[in-house]
């Protein structure tokens, strides 16, 4: 389950909430979509833009009372397989290996930072590589790199 979004806070009186989207995916607040929570599936029942975030009922939120009970709970869904999409999703980046442009393995990817300029990779011992050198991945297998040289490697040359 990916991450697309969180529950803000209650807007209104009749059960509508303010949801902060962290998925470009809008189809994630379609009428009828349903994205998992901690506490079971929310259905949506329709949804609006409203300043950078979306106004939001769900089928389980009725009113202002229920509306503030799920403050900050985050919303999940299903990956969307779309083909021809060369989007990178972090959880296919998370546990690969990383391969530099020679074949030379560098460790095990365990995180993904955002950064203005490039996501940067985080390899299980704490380096850290711009995904602008990325040049191919098999998800959940390898990631492979054309990296500067001394970029992957310590002071001491190893």
């Amino acid at each position: 389950m990916l991450e697309v979004g969180r529950i803000d806070r209650p807007h209104g009186l009749h059960g509508e909430v303010v949801v902060t989207l962290t998925s470009d995916r809008l189809e994630r607040l379609a009428p009828g979509s349903v994205l998992a929570t901690d506490r079971g599936p929310l259905a949506v029942r329709s949804s609006r833009p409203h300043q950078h975030r979306h106004l939001v009922r769900f089928d389980r939120i009725l009113d202002r009372d229920d509306a503030e009970t799920w403050r900050s709970v985050v919303l999940s869904a299903e990956a969307l397989d779309d083909p021809g999409d060369d989007t990178f999703w972090v959880h296919e980046l998370i546990g690969c290996t990383l391969l530099d442009q020679h074949g030379d393995e560098h460790g095990t990817v365990v995180s993904v930072h955002q950064n203005p300029a490039s996501d940067l990779l985080e390899l299980d011992d704490g380096r850290l590589v711009p995904m602008a050198f990325l040049t191919g991945h098999v998800p959940g297998e390898r990631i492979e790199v054309d990296v500067p040289d001394g970029l992957l490697y310590d002071i001491e040359g190893g």
